[in-house]
């Protein structure tokens, strides 16, 4: 059964929360008085001393000696405390863990995937030998519309914005030299992200791999394509059948791997505020809970498996204090809405990619400081991973300079400037909680008018109110028009001057010449096509048959899980164009009615 829906959250009475709701359902209360702020500095000082800590020096460059955390000075009463907190506590505004980034620092995870899986494959051992913590992988658009690479579709697009795997043998060439058993690995990709998933086991499986032990991320996140990047293969419900499937397969299966990041990166880069990017993004993971309890699923075994994809942009304090609301609200909704009772279920774990919307075409040295500052406010924003755009990504994809250079903007920032020193060091600003505050308050209303769309629909759609708002707002053209809206808002802004960005409406001269970019060779497509038919020639043509003829039988069939079968159709070398296409027959496809 779905936990219900407290009619609360059908309106909102946001001055009851701001003066101060205290939480009374996970871990202890923290109210603002001396004595609360007191009991809480000490609970947070036992978990501090009871975690384990990297090796590393925790001074100031001057030699300074500082605290892992800072609160109220003792005595001090700090009405609202309870929506601040400590590191590691509830709400967990101010982080995920009681030694923030002195426990473990944030991986490194450069996105990366260009012209073929071995010209792939050779960038992600120069990450991994360079200090990469994981790896990223950037699909090409024909990949990421379920086409091979053979089709009408994918003429001129194979290998130019990410890499072409069109069955196993591509995600061998991939991974080749790469252990996966030891290798977190995130994967960006939603319409076709089930079956590249299963192509992705099999491949361990090949490697020697239990893959009960995998580690990694798979975007999969199907209500950002309708909202935002309009890459999807099927309707919004069959969609959501496969997502539901791979959610029950790797809550048995995988425990460790996380079938799904609801990724707000794409809403932002399509126009969207903060408060919309923040707003839209934790509607569609709550979406995604719902789904998973109309499933019957354990809520507190499936939840850790979600995590979070965010832009961050380039207006500093904001974007910061995007990320602390993100966790906050996530925590009280995961409580006190849905019934989870696990710490893990609360947290809300998040990958951060900088702006590449935020990157110019004019003085593009000028995006190496608009990455290391929007980096900087995903630290200490607390994400726990990060990706750096590459100066040159708003012309093409990175050389392997350019590609060094956001890896060490990173690592300078790690071993560097201090930041991985003190736990939400700006914690407690005036500035940055009206901030928090102000974004949560604004999603809350966002989130009151999408379960309000949702009241009308059928008993069909019936998952639960939010996904139920998400798939009327889907429908009725809700979320692009307020994202197109508020793109047009600040191209209007930036057109009369009253938004500036350096180089582009400001400070145009320049003393820079062009830069040298990666173009992707036409040889990349001919060798894949050539590839591809050498690979369908070689493969049992009748074990192929058989095992699309079964996955277009369990596609007729919703209460089959279709991991298994896809599977089965990968370990047969069916490609990924005709593992979607064999689906396709069943679900149909979807078209977006225009918006102007």
């Amino acid at each position: 059964m779905r936990a219900p829906i407290r009619p609360s959250l059908y309106r909102i009475i946001w001055t009851s929360y701001y003066f101060g709701m205290a939480n009374t359902t996970n871990g202890p209360t923290q109210g603002g008085g001396a004595d609360d702020i007191e009991a809480g500095r000490e609970r947070w000082q036992r978990r501090y001393d009871a975690a384990r800590k990297r090796d590393a020096d925790f001074t100031s460059l001057s030699g300074r000696p500082l605290e892992p955390a800072y609160g109220p000075r003792p005595g001090a009463e700090v009405p609202g405390f309870e929506r601040i907190g400590w590191p590691g506590e509830y709400p967990y505004t101010r982080g995920l863990y009681p030694t923030g980034y002195r426990g473990r620092s944030w991986t490194i995870r450069q996105f990366a995937g260009f012209g073929n899986a071995r010209q792939t494959n050779e960038r992600y051992r120069m990450i991994l030998a360079n200090g990469g913590g994981g790896l990223s992988v950037a699909f090409d658009m024909p990949t990421l519309m379920g086409y091979d690479s053979d089709s009408a579709h994918a003429l001129g697009e194979v290998g130019h914005c990410g890499v072409a795997v069109d069955s196993v043998a591509d995600m061998d060439l991939l991974f080749d030299q790469i252990p996966l058993g030891e290798t977190t690995t995130s994967m960006t990709i939603s319409g076709p992200a089930v079956p590249a998933f299963c192509m992705y086991l099999v491949a361990a499986e090949r490697q020697g791999v239990d893959i009960t032990t995998l580690n990694g991320t798979l975007q999969t996140d199907i209500f950002k394509e309708y909202i935002a990047q309009k890459e999807w293969l099927y309707p919004p419900e069959p969609q959501l059948r496969l997502i539901g499937d791979l959610m029950e397969y790797c809550a048995e299966h995988i425990p460790a791997y996380k079938p799904l990041s609801v990724s707000g990166y794409h809403i932002r880069e399509a126009g969207a505020t903060a408060a919309q990017e923040l707003a839209y993004t934790l509607a569609d993971g709550f979406g995604y809970v719902e789904l998973g309890l109309s499933r019957g699923l354990d809520i507190d075994r499936f939840a850790p498996g979600l995590s979070f994809f965010f832009d961050s942009h380039i207006d500093f304090f904001e974007e910061i204090a995007k990320f602390r609301a993100a966790r906050r609200i996530w925590a009280r909704w995961m409580s006190e809405e849905y019934g989870a009772t696990s710490e893990k279920s609360l947290w809300l774990r998040f990958h951060t990619q900088t702006a590449g919307v935020s990157l110019t075409a004019q003085q593009p040295y000028n995006n190496v400081v608009r990455t290391a500052v929007e980096a900087l406010a995903a630290i200490l924003g607390g994400t726990n991973s990060l990706h750096t755009n590459a100066l040159d990504e708003t012309l093409a994809l990175p050389t392997e300079q350019s590609a060094e250079i956001a890896l060490r903007t990173q690592q300078v920032l790690m071993e560097e400037t201090g930041v991985a020193n003190v736990a939400d060091p700006l914690g407690g600003s005036w500035y940055l909680e009206s901030l928090t505050d102000e974004l949560e308050a604004e999603a809350e209303r966002i989130f009151a008018q999408i379960m309000h769309m949702g009241g009308g629909r059928g008993a069909e759609h019936a998952i639960g109110p939010m996904t139920s708002g998400i798939l009327a707002g889907i429908d009725n053209g809700y979320f692009t028009s307020e994202i197109a809206e508020s793109a047009f808002q600040y191209q209007q802004a930036l057109e009369k001057g009253d938004k500036r960005i350096v180089g582009v409406n400001c400070h145009t001269s320049t003393v820079s010449g062009e830069l040298d970019i990666l173009r992707i060779s036409h040889e990349v497509e001919r060798e894949q096509k050539q590839d591809l038919t050498e690979r369908r020639e070689r493969r049992d043509a009748g074990a192929v048959d058989r095992a699309l003829a079964d996955l277009l039988e369990g596609a007729r069939k919703p209460e089959d899980n279709l991991i298994p079968l896809i599977m089965e159709a990968a370990r047969a070398e069916a490609s990924l164009g005709e593992i979607c296409a064999a689906m396709g027959e069943v679900f149909g496809t979807h078209t977006e009615d225009p918006r102007f």
